[in-house]
C-alpha cells in the first residue's frame, strides 16, 4: 500500500544538511538554496512512483531552475536491503534521466528523519526564506496514466515566488515508503 505525505506544516524552516553527491562533491543547504526558493525532494531509483514521474519531474525541475529555485534530490533508502538504490545505481539513474540538479546520498538516514520524509517522491517546497510552503505532489497525473491537467508543483512555486506563500489546498504526494534500516 502506498504511503501518503502529511499536510504541509507552513513556515517550518528547512533543515541544514551536508551530504555527498553522486559526483563525489559535498553539498549543503546553503549551496542548494535558490534566490526565489528551494525544492528538496526525497526519491530513490527503484520506486515505481518515482520511475512513473521521472521524465516530468526532470522537466519541471529545469523550469524551476530557470526561475532561480534551488533544487536537490536526496536518496535515503537502506541500500543493503534495496541494492537497486546503491550509490553506483544512483549515478546511473541520474545519467539515464538527465538530472540537472545534485542527487545526494543520505547514508545514515538522518536527513530523511529530520525532514519527516515518508515516501518517494516526497516534495518539500520552500520560499526564499527557507520556510516550508509546499508538501504536495508533482501533478495530477502521477503514475495513473490520467491526462495531465495541473502541474501542481510548478503552480505552487509560481505562488511561492510571487507571494512568498504556497497554496492553502495541497494534494499529498503518494509513493513507496522510505526503506528504513
Amino acid at each position: 500500500m502506498p504511503e501518503v505525505t502529511p499536510i504541509c506544516q507552513f513556515g517550518t524552516k528547512a533543515i541544514p544538511f551536508t551530504l555527498e553527491g553522486i559526483d563525489k562533491k559535498t553539498y549543503n543547504l546553503d549551496q542548494i538554496k535558490g534566490k526565489n526558493g528551494t525544492l528538496v525532494i526525497f526519491i530513490c531509483n527503484h520506486c515505481p512512483y518515482v520511475k512513473g514521474v521521472i521524465d516530468r519531474l526532470v522537466k519541471d525541475i529545469k523550469d524551476l531552475q530557470e526561475k532561480e529555485i534551488g533544487c536537490v534530490a536526496i536518496m535515503s533508502n537502506d541500500v543493503e536491503n534495496y541494492p537497486e538504490d546503491s550509490f553506483e545505481n544512483m549515478k546511473k539513474f541520474s545519467e539515464r534521466n538527465n538530472f540537472t540538479f545534485p542527487y545526494l546520498y543520505d547514508e545514515t538516514q538522518e536527513i530523511a528523519k529530520a525532514y519527516g520524509a515518508v515516501c518517494t517522491p516526497d516534495f518539500f517546497g520552500y520560499n526564499k526564506d527557507l520556510e516550508l510552503q509546499y508538501r504536495g505532489r508533482l501533478d495530477n497525473a502521477g503514475i495513473s496514466g490520467e491526462p495531465l491537467k495541473e502541474k501542481e508543483l510548478l503552480n505552487a512555486f509560481h505562488q511561492i515566488i510571487t507571494k512568498g506563500k504556497g497554496p492553502k489546498e495541497q494534494r499529498p504526494s503518494m509513493g513507496c515508503s522510505i526503506k528504513w534500516k
